[in-house]
C-alpha cells in the first residue's frame, strides 16, 4: 500500500488547491482520486469516509482527514511549516486567515452570474489592493526578512504566493504598487519544491473556466 497522501476532490482547484500547494512545498508526493459524478461523492459519504459528509478529504498517516483548515494545520505542523513557537504560530494563523478570506473571493468569481461578474471583480481588486496586500507589504518591510514570519519558510508564505498568483489571473498588474510583494513572489517561486510545482505538468490545477461550472455543480448538487 502506498504511503503517499491521497486527495479526494474534483479535478480542479477549489478548497483542495491550498492543500496541494502545501504538500508540494513540503516536497511530499501525493495521489489524487477525482470525484467525477455525484455517485462518487455519495459513495464516500455512505461508506463513512467523510466525517461531516464533505470534501476535501485527505487520507494521510492512517487518517481520513476532513475540514480544510485542519488538514492544512496538520501538514504544516508535520513538515515544519508552522513556526518555531506559539507566537510565530499565532502570526502565521492570523496571516493565513486573511489570505483564506481573499482566496474565497477569488475562488467564487467564476461562479458569479454574468451580470454580477464585473462588480465581483471590482470587489476582489479593491479588497486585495486596499485591505490585504498593503498589510503584507508592511509586514515584509517591518520584519526585514525573506519570509513573513521568522527566518524560514512557513505555510503563510506558501499560501500568500498562491493567492498572489490567483489575483494576478484576475488583474495581471495587481502588484504594481507593492514592490516588496513583487520581490517576495519571485523569491518564494524560486524555492526548488515550489518552482517544480509551478512547472507545466505538475499537479497544480488551472483556473476553473465557466464551461467547467456545470460539471462541478452536478457533483455537489
Amino acid at each position: 500500500m502506498s504511503g503517499k497522501p491521497k486527495l479526494h476532490y474534483f479535478n480542479g482547484r477549489g478548497r483542495m488547491e491550498s492543500i496541494r500547494w502545501l504538500l508540494a512545498a513540503a516536497g511530499v508526493e501525493f495521489e489524487e482520486c477525482f470525484l467525477e459524478t455525484k455517485d462518487n461523492l455519495t459513495k464516500l459519504q455512505s461508506d463513512g469516509s467523510l466525517l461531516f459528509q464533505q470534501v476535501p478529504m485527505v487520507e494521510i498517516d492512517g487518517m481520513k482527514m476532513v475540514q480544510t483548515r485542519a488538514i492544512l494545520n496538520y501538514i504544516a505542523a508535520k513538515h515544519n511549516l508552522y513556526g518555531k513557537d506559539m507566537k510565530e504560530r499565532a502570526l502565521i494563523d492570523m496571516y493565513v486567515e486573511a489570505i483564506t478570506d481573499l482566496n474565497e473571493l477569488l475562488m467564487m468569481h467564476v461562479f458569479q452570474p454574468a451580470d454580477k461578474k464585473e462588480q465581483h471583480l471590482t470587489n476582489i481588486v479593491d479588497k486585495a489592493t486596499n485591505r490585504y496586500f498593503p498589510v503584507f507589504e508592511k509586514v515584509l518591510k517591518d520584519h526585514g526578512q525573506d519570509f513573513l514570519v521568522g527566518n524560514r519558510l512557513s505555510r503563510a508564505d506558501v499560501q500568500l504566493l498562491e493567492s498572489i498568483l490567483m489575483a494576478e489571473e484576475c488583474k495581471p498588474d495587481i502588484l504594481a504598487k507593492f514592490p516588496l510583494l513583487q520581490s517576495f513572489k519571485a523569491r518564494i517561486s524560486n524555492i526548488p519544491t515550489i518552482k517544480k510545482f509551478l512547472q507545466p505538468g505538475s499537479q497544480r490545477k488551472p483556473p476553473l473556466q465557466e464551461k467547467d461550472v456545470p460539471r462541478v455543480m452536478k457533483i455537489f448538487h
